[in-house]
């Protein structure tokens, strides 16, 4: 940039960059890193899946190739012996690759351990049902955002906006400007949350019944994205979390991160409430009435969309 530029503009506007902490990027090397191997293992898999259907073995009966009912079955398989050694081949890289999916899942689970202490798991989207405690710790600063659409923006989840003066705006499908494995933990997440009774699901089942499966899925990860700025920016808890499963997925977040256990002679552990089938079962009851007063809220709602010009 020329210097006439760079003296004619305010001093505020060269301090607006914001730096990460070595905390901040070690946690995203580690995510980065960690969305890299479980994609290199994904193509490992389809190469196994490609040999079967190049020479028209039929499919797995078994829900997994790569367990061990998988694997016996597919030693039963009638296949050339180049073929048979390629499998094998392939076989052991996905071992060897689970191994480093295992160490990195650990260390990650060691900074969201360290997210814990500090009274930020309900604050995240673990505390949400069915998701997935490995998405917890945040590789982003939150609180830096100043309203929760920027950080939908940052996330690129935000839809494409194309408009000409005030012409009429259209808009298209999300931008995905934002980092990746961020945007794939939220997708996750949302998919997850929206098996669940919830809030969340009734939110989904009716994007669903709209646009179908793909779209409802990142309206619920941008919702995601909201809700997390909310709970973190104001310090609060997310309100329909239920607090048996939360205490069980923060015990297992633990355990992965090598915490001792806790059980003894007449002592029970942190999560022991999730074990109590009542207890559970009237949590998951409330998630339900939940879901049905969003529904109710949805259908009795007018629509708020705006007319067009034309009308």
């Amino acid at each position: 940039m020329p210097a006439f530029w760079r003296s004619s503009m305010p001093a505020a506007f060269w301090l607006r960059s914001w730096i990460p902490d070595e905390r901040t990027e070690r946690l995203r090397r580690l995510v980065a890193r960690r969305n890299q191997v479980v994609r290199h293992r994904t193509r490992v898999k389809n190469e196994v899946h490609g040999i079967l259907q190049a020479h028209l073995v039929p499919k797995c009966p078994h829900a997994d190739l790569f367990n061990s009912r998988g694997r016996a079955w597919l030693e039963r398989q009638v296949l050339p012996d180049d073929e048979r050694a390629a499998i094998a081949r392939h076989i052991r890289e996905i071992d060897r690759l689970a191994e480093d999916v295992a160490d990195l899942d650990r260390d990650i689970t060691r900074e969201a351990v360290m997210m814990c202490k500090s009274g930020g798991f309900r604050r995240s989207p673990a505390s949400m049902p069915s998701s997935r405690a490995v998405s917890s710790p945040p590789s982003v600063d939150i609180r830096r955002f100043r309203e929760p659409q920027r950080l939908v923006s940052y996330f690129g989840l935000n839809p494409r906006v194309r408009q000409s003066g005030l012409g009429l705006a259209q808009y298209g499908r999300i931008s995905k400007h934002g980092r990746f494995p961020c945007r794939a933990m939220l997708v996750e997440a949302a998919w997850a949350a929206a098996k669940a009774p919830g809030p969340l699901r009734a939110f989904f089942l009716c994007i669903r019944n709209k646009r179908g499966h793909q779209v409802a899925a990142v309206a619920v990860a941008r919702k995601l994205a909201v809700l997390v700025w909310h709970l973190l920016t104001k310090e609060q808890d997310y309100f329909w979390a239920r607090p048996a499963l939360v205490a069980a997925k923060q015990r297992q977040l633990a355990l992965k991160a090598g915490a001792p256990g806790e059980r003894g002679v007449g002592r029970r552990g942190s999560a022991y409430a999730y074990n109590v089938k009542e207890l559970r079962n009237s949590e998951k009851a409330a998630a339900e009435n939940a879901e049905r007063a969003y529904e109710l809220m949805v259908r009795t709602s007018p629509s708020t969309r705006p007319r067009s010009f034309a009308t």
